[in-house]
């Protein structure tokens, strides 16, 4: 089909670099991303992915823009207070890239839709905020063969690791069960340097573009973790768990179930 003229000039850059090119462009024009959440993670993923020119891009978040967002969500804006996330984002990706194809999902993941969700999609990022969505997202695409880029920040600190069913660990290799209630505090009680989401959604980004690309080396069996204090990167090597209940051989998870009771959340609080 071949690239526009108004298209060769806005990726100009990308189409530049000897591993891209305009094949390259075409396939980032034809690949489809799923986002799980509009929010720390999320929105620097989201708005260099459009930037790049995905051609579709999911966004999936049930809550709304809030004040206390706007440090470090910046795919929105203070007029957006109040609006769904997804909304929110929608109309900032598409404004920067009427390229892009936005579906947004206004609505919590969950085990009886997440799969018919994932099905499209060439890759999912998980830009979650709780352990149950987490959990949810690694478990239906490790049953999906879905790709999946997961991100986690904290306080000052910052990870992610890219997940490639079959071939590599997958989050229950890392943390084979969610924490008990109360032990690990959220973003919300504990606080989160909102520069320190912008570095591991971009990360997030970086994985997918790729990905899709075939570039470079993933974090597949390597989680990356990013302190802001000091300002240092280091890689964990993360094995493969021949126990692993959801990516071994044998594995005990056979089927999605939802995660809220091992954390303390209600069956309807949004994500």
């Amino acid at each position: 089909m071949g690239l526009r003229d108004d298209q060769i000039e806005r990726y100009s850059r990308q189409i530049l670099l000897p591993n891209i090119g305009g094949k390259g462009q075409e396939k980032i024009l034809n690949s489809k991303v799923l986002i799980v959440g509009a929010g720390g993670l999320g929105s620097p993923c989201a708005l260099y992915l459009a930037c790049a020119g995905v051609g579709t891009i999911g966004i999936a978040d049930a809550d709304k823009v809030e004040l206390n967002n706007l440090q470090r969500q910046i795919i929105h804006s203070t007029k957006e207070v109040g609006k769904p996330k997804v909304e929110s984002a929608q109309e900032r990706m598409v404004g920067i890239n009427s390229d892009v194809k936005v579906v947004p999902y206004n609505m919590r993941l969950k085990s009886e839709n997440i799969l018919d969700i994932i099905k499209d999609y060439d890759i999912v990022v998980d830009g979650s905020d709780n352990f149950p969505t987490r959990y949810l997202v690694n478990d239906a695409c490790v049953l999906a063969g879905k790709p999946l880029s997961h991100g986690g920040i904290f306080r000052f600190d910052g990870q992610a690791i890219t997940i490639l069913p079959k071939e590599g660990p997958c989050y229950r290799c890392l943390f084979p069960e969610p924490p008990p209630p109360g032990l690990v505090p959220s973003c919300q009680e504990a606080g989160i340097l909102g520069a320190v989401a912008g570095v591991i959604g971009t990360i997030q980004a970086n994985e997918v573009l790729k990905y899709i690309l075939g570039l470079g080396d993933l974090l597949v069996g390597r989680l990356l973790v990013f302190n802001a204090l000091n300002s240092s990167f280091r890689h964990v090597k993360v094995p493969k768990d021949p126990d692993c209940s959801i990516c071994s051989d044998k594995p005990t998870i056979t089927e999605l179930i939802d995660y809220e009771e091992f954390c303390s959340l209600r069956k309807d609080k949004e994500e």
